[in-house]
């Protein structure tokens, strides 16, 4: 097994009387995909953003290589954030500014000092190109398809070349091909790049194409973790069902209306 980076202890997190988690175990390992299922609302993405500091957990512990992140201040998070990249389910492109500056935006926030114009220009490039989309710095968000923008998301994430990369639901709003298009992106970088891969969704299809393990979410903890086939072949039946898409068992129609 790869050496330990990423460990969730007992983490709890509500919002209001909402609680998203009631103790959290997770421990994810250098150089490996993980893909983090469950249903909608269940604290999928709320996970990834406790990881980043932009949640804080109401207790427990969460540390990333060696480190506490829930007792860091806003520039030992900075640090954290040059080294993990989180693509998000929206793109959350900027449309005020072109392709190329968005892809540029992390690195003249993290590395304004260190980068020139021209060696930032050739990393946003090359980012670019390894999405296979080179040559459209000069273009505008709003040009650019559902699965364009996803993908130019991707570029402005591993153009700071960081050593995590955090996909929110990647796959959401796409239809088949770009779907497969971008699961071959997330294992092409992920050989490519030698990252660290951690995927949030709810689609069942990626990520057993995309991983080397999953967990899934579920009362706000983690109730089975295991390689894809562990997965497949897990007895419990939440996990069961939620692989074959059943529901619940007494989740009838009067339920399902007034959710």
């Amino acid at each position: 097994m790869h050496d330990l980076l990423i460990k969730f202890t007992n983490v709890h997190k509500a919002f209001d009387q909402k609680v998203v988690y009631s103790g959290l175990n997770l421990t994810i390992y250098r150089g490996e995909a993980l893909t983090i299922v469950g249903g909608s609302g269940v604290g999928k993405s709320v996970m990834l953003k406790m990881l980043i500091g932009l949640l804080k957990p109401d207790s427990g512990s969460i540390v990333f290589d060696g480190q506490e992140v829930t007792k860091m201040n806003e520039i030992q998070l900075g640090h954290v954030r040059q080294r993990i990249a989180m693509l998000f389910q929206s793109g959350a492109l900027f449309d005020s500014i072109t392709v190329g500056q968005n892809v540029a935006y992390g690195l003249e926030e993290h590395f304004h000092r260190t980068m020139t114009k021209a060696e930032r220009d050739e990393r946003v490039a090359s980012a670019l190109a390894a999405v296979g989309l080179p040559g459209v710095e000069s273009m505008w968000p709003s040009d650019l398809s559902g699965g364009m923008r996803k993908r130019v998301s991707l570029a402005r994430a591993i153009a700071v070349r960081p050593e995590v990369l955090l996909y929110d639901e990647p796959t959401t709003g796409l239809d088949p091909v770009n779907t497969a298009r971008v699961n071959q992106l997330i294992m092409g970088l992920q050989r490519a790049l030698n990252v660290t891969t951690i995927v949030v969704t709810h689609d069942m299809k990626s990520a057993f194409t995309v991983s080397d393990r999953i967990a899934m979410v579920y009362g706000g903890r983690i109730i089975s973790e295991g390689t894809v086939e562990e997965f497949k072949n897990c007895p419990d039946p939440r996990v069961s069902d939620f692989v074959q898409g059943q529901a619940p068992p007494n989740e009838d129609v009067e339920t399902l209306l007034n959710s």
